[in-house]
């Protein structure tokens, strides 16, 4: 990297009195045309400087310049708490993605991408000769209504219902739940109008019932005329049918509207696969016969970028080209081919220099790591050309093995020397190495922080003693970051064998029990598919089968429709995934007593969920409210403490602390409740106190302050102990869900779990739990991961953070590349046996990693 030769002292932003958030009145100067990493650990102030006061600020200044009108159609952000900031060019931010992400939504999509090639399949794709007219560019979407096939709606997976699957059990009458599809709050009313009204028996066993009853009950959509006796001189009148056709039932739940909960209910009585009529590409037909290269659309988009590219490649070099004729059958030797295989060949190449060949157009985003979604972004930053910007990235290379962080590196260099600046806020230590220029905040989280250490050159930050970044940049300042330790020895395994999913095919794996497994290998080389595809589905399949069940530490975790796990497993695996994981066979489950996979998705969908209600300490704060004096002689209920309850809640902003206010040509604003000053409470509520403080006043805290403050209150205390444990003591209680990073909502899972009394053996799995941490985040977590092994559990990572793989009893390393190129296990043992193994990409980094933090074996 060249260096400090990018820096000139006069090329600053500048910025005066930073209080964002925990920021302590902060002045800074950070340089352009550069690239400045932003460190710290968790929650110390650096993501409030970086994005929350000088991106939001550079956007707000643009956004002066738009016109009023068109300014209102933009979300935009909150004015930054800052007294000044000079020097800042217009900004550009690739945050981390927060939320649920759609199904729907793919690579193409994001890139991109998928415009263009619909656009080469319409304008030049070899259209049938019974062909009558060329598609537009909708018809080879799944997402249009031209396009989506009518079967499946373009989801790619059909689901059908028949009575075995409404009716698990024949045995049972109807009054005793036969039709099991049927919503509880039906029940009563379906009996009566069964009997009353249709004359059908509802107490004999289902199977006695005739066929043509069985039938009719379960799938009519007619709507008959019965007349009903009147009483006390009521009119008769029609009956009309008041409950749908379980059929038609099953298929409304499972729109997108419906909520996960009841969507995860459907899918016990349905049946997934891929769909018949357009075999899983979500296409009408018409569109699935118009080629390219002798290929459909669906057929290149499933292909990786790589193989893609090749494809592409040969027909923008064409030079008998010709201009393309509204009558011509086939348009893939004109110009208008080669215009348009030039920008996507050309578009497809940056995507393979920052690593991500492996991947697939059709590849949908739920599928994605962080790391990949920023990079995806970032390729599209390259493509525009921008010069003069501040580009501020959070965490470019989260989800990244060290092998595919050195083109990420690369990449940002690019940008830098394309006349912009790069700012990012970063942990891992191998890309601020590689920054101009490092501004460290601290020293610790929430109120402990809030202060920039040091801003200056790399190098300078080793004389900062103050700092926790230090000694992790550099390893010799300080030992107290080696963890040493000694491997635990297996006795027990679970083994499969056969397995496949995507790139996986035909794999044997084996798992010590009892221990800390940790699973790796480059983006792409198949290790969630391992992990979160085959061997959750093998272990979920055994425990439902034995009539017991896992318990997902997160509210919105996928349904599993599995089988017997010895012969195959035949999983619905995420919403989008089409694909069906197999095993020809498996052993060791019987060890196993529960399943809990952690992952990174959001702990809730809306501002109202938070980490007091999603732990379920909030419960216990409401009960101790609700039992003060004032409560009681008032009648207060704990429910009365809920700010999602009409009746202590604020009913101006109902509960949710801030108004939005419409403004005439302006964009809406949001602004804290004038009734309740953001309490989200009324003002009877906040009368009721707890040691002086109201309920409001106790969301307010943090998890450090909330330790200190409901010490007395059992339940409550152990779930902050928790909390802090993980590293999570900054967070406030009431802190919304849609503000929190992917790491530290499967953190706040994590410290949920743990801080249940459970019996048994339980499985553990984690996909990537250091995204989003310091270094020294990442060293309290692994204690708490070492705790729950020690109780005798087992814990399998899928990580890339090399501490915590050199950590690991066990390692197993797939690749050696990503997608067609991976699939495989290259190396499996101790950390010692992998990091000697020459196959492996992660050997060399691993094998730093263990330099002095080598384990002895457990005799």
């Amino acid at each position: 990297m060249s260096g400090n030769a990018r820096l000139s002292p006069d090329a600053f932003v500048r910025v005066r009195g930073a209080r964002e958030n925990n920021l302590r009145n902060v002045d800074v100067d950070v340089p352009r045309d550069a690239i400045v990493a932003f460190t710290g650990v968790s929650g110390s102030g650096k993501s409030s400087l970086a994005f929350g006061t000088i991106f939001t600020e550079a956007q707000r200044r643009y956004l002066e310049s738009v016109a009023p009108y068109a300014r209102r159609l933009i979300q935009q952000g909150h004015n930054p708490h800052v007294e000044s900031i000079t020097g800042l060019p217009p900004a550009v931010a690739l945050q981390q993605r927060r939320g649920a992400p759609s199904s729907r939504s793919s690579v193409g999509t994001v890139t991109t991408l998928s415009n263009s090639l619909r656009m080469l399949f319409s304008r030049a794709g070899t259209f049938p000769e019974d062909a009558t007219t060329r598609l537009d560019s909708d018809a080879f979407s799944p997402n249009t209504a031209a396009g989506a096939c009518p079967e499946c709606h373009g989801i790619g997976v059909a689901h059908t219902v028949t009575e075995e699957t409404l009716v698990p059990d024949a045995s049972l009458s109807i009054r005793e739940g036969a039709i099991a599809a049927w919503p509880g709050a039906w029940q009563a009313k379906n009996l009566r109008d069964i009997t009353i009204a249709l004359g059908y028996d509802v107490d004999r066993p289902w199977r006695e019932l005739a066929p043509a009853d069985r039938e009719w009950l379960l799938f009519t959509d007619e709507q008959p005329v019965v007349e009903i006796t009147p009483q006390r001189d009521r009119v008769a009148k029609p009956y009309k049918g008041m409950f749908w056709s379980a059929k038609k039932y099953v298929f409304h739940t499972l729109a997108d509207s419906a909520s996960a909960k009841m969507r995860d209910r459907v899918l016990q009585f349905v049946r997934s696969g891929t769909c018949p009529l357009c075999g899983g590409s979500g296409l009408r037909r018409e569109a699935l016969a118009v080629t390219f290269a002798g290929r459909t659309i669906a057929e290149l988009n499933a292909l990786p970028l790589t193989e893609l590219a090749d494809i592409l490649r040969p027909t923008t070099t064409l030079t008998d080209a010709v201009p393309a004729l509204p009558t011509s059958s086939s348009g893939e030797r004109t110009d208008v081919a080669v215009a348009i295989t030039t920008d996507l060949v050309a578009r497809i190449e940056v995507l393979l220099d920052l690593g991500l060949g492996y991947l697939g157009l059709g590849r949908v985003t739920t599928t994605l790591s962080p790391g990949e979604m920023q990079r995806l972004r970032l390729a599209t930053q390259l493509r525009s050309g921008l010069f003069g910007v501040v580009y501020v990235l959070d965490e470019p290379s989260a989800g990244l093995h060290p092998a595919d962080a050195e083109p990420l590196i690369a990449v940002l260099e690019q940008l830098a020397a394309s006349g912009n600046s790069v700012f990012v806020v970063e942990h891992n230590m191998d890309v601020v190495r590689g920054a101009d220029w490092i501004v460290d905040v601290g020293p610790a989280a929430g109120e402990g922080g809030g202060h920039v250490l040091y801003s200056g050159t790399v190098d300078g930050l080793a004389e900062v003693a103050e700092s926790v970044t230090r000694p992790f940049l550099f390893p010799g300042a300080d030992d107290s970051t080696t963890m040493a330790r000694s491997a635990r020895i297996p006795t027990e395994w679970l083994t499969i064998e056969g397995a496949s999913l995507h790139n996986l095919i035909d794999v044997d794996a084996a798992f010590p029990l009892g221990t800390l497994v940790a699973v790796t290998g480059v983006s792409g080389s198949g290790k969630s598919s391992l992990v979160g595809g085959v061997l959750r589905a093998v272990v979920d399949a055994h425990l439902h089968r034995d009539g017991s069940r896992g318990e997902p530490a997160d509210e919105t975790a996928d349904a599993v429709d599995a089988v017997d796990a010895v012969d195959a497993v035949d999983a619905t695996l995420a919403d989008s995934s089409r694909a069906a994981a197999s095993v020809r066979a498996a052993s060791g489950l019987e060890s196993i007593d529960r399943l809990v996979r952690v992952d990174q998705k959001p702990i809730g969908r809306t501002p109202r969920s938070n980490l007091a209600t999603y732990t379920g300490l909030f419960d216990a704060v409401r009960a101790v409210f609700a039992g003060t004096g004032l409560a009681r002689e008032r009648g207060y209920t704990a429910g009365r403490f809920s700010f999602n309850v009409a009746g202590g809640r604020c009913e101006t902003c109902l509960g949710e602390g801030y108004v939005s206010v419409e403004l005439l040509f302006l964009p809406g604003s949001y602004g804290r409740c004038p009734a309740c000053h953001g309490a989200r409470y009324n003002d009877e509520t906040l009368e009721v106190t707890y040691r002086g403080k109201s309920i409001a006043d106790v969301l307010a805290l943090t998890v450090d302050e909330a330790a200190e403050f409901l010490v007395e209150i059992p339940s409550a205390a152990r779930s902050l102990h928790t909390l802090r444990e993980v590293g999570l003591g900054y967070l406030r209680l009431g802190q919304p869900a849609t503000e929190l990073s992917g790491g530290e909502a499967q953190r706040i899972k994590l410290a949920t779990e743990l801080q249940r009394a459970r019996r048994g053996h339980t499985l553990y799995l984690l996909d990537e739990p250091t995204t989003g941490l310091h270094p020294a985040d990442v060293r309290l977590l692994l204690t708490q991961l070492h705790a729950l092994v020690d109780a005798g559990n087992t814990v399998v990572v899928v990580e890339h953070d090399m501490d915590v793989v050199a950590s690991a009893d066990w390692l197993i390393d797939l690749g050696p590349s990503g997608g067609n190129a991976g699939g495989r296990i290259v190396v499996a043992g101790t950390p010692i046996d992998v990091a000697r193994e020459p196959a492996s990409r992660t050997a060399r980094y691993l094998a730093r990693a263990l330099t002095g933090v080598i384990p002895t074996l457990t005799e």
